[in-house]
């Protein structure tokens, strides 16, 4: 298995660096053909978020878009791609953060009952309990 980094998965939705994203998509494009699973973390994807928003000004509705087309791409797994989707639904309408969402729905996964939190908008997400 191949883990890729946030920069490299940043590369491969912005495209914003011809070089860089080539080189991605060699790397993702090798693993592929040796049978080599390419991962997504959790964390990639928390951070990829961040990112999307923060350094290149994507608003929800576009950010939405960029994380739900990595979903449609064969060549990657995902760490939890289930609490990923999840996430992706549950954001859609909410005021809380994505991380928020990614966390609440992984943790239901690892069979927790509910997560415990002190954010008032991650508390009314399903699954969360007010601290």
């Amino acid at each position: 298995m191949l883990g890729i980094d946030t920069n490299v998965l940043v590369r491969l939705l912005v495209v914003d660096d011809a070089g860089q994203t080539q080189r991605a998509r060699q790397i993702v494009s090798r693993a592929v053909q040796e049978g080599v699973a390419v991962l997504v973390s959790l964390p990639v994807l928390m951070e990829a978020e961040w990112v999307l928003r923060s350094r290149y000004g994507l608003d929800k509705d576009r950010t939405l878009t960029a994380l739900r087309s990595l979903l449609e791409t064969r060549e990657l797994t995902f760490e939890d791609e289930s609490a990923f989707e999840e996430a992706l639904f549950n954001w859609t309408d909410s005021a809380c953060g994505f991380a928020d969402c990614l966390i609440g729905a992984h943790n239901r996964r690892l069979g927790c009952r509910a997560t415990a939190t002190f954010d008032s908008k991650a508390a009314r997400l399903p699954g969360f309990v007010p601290v």
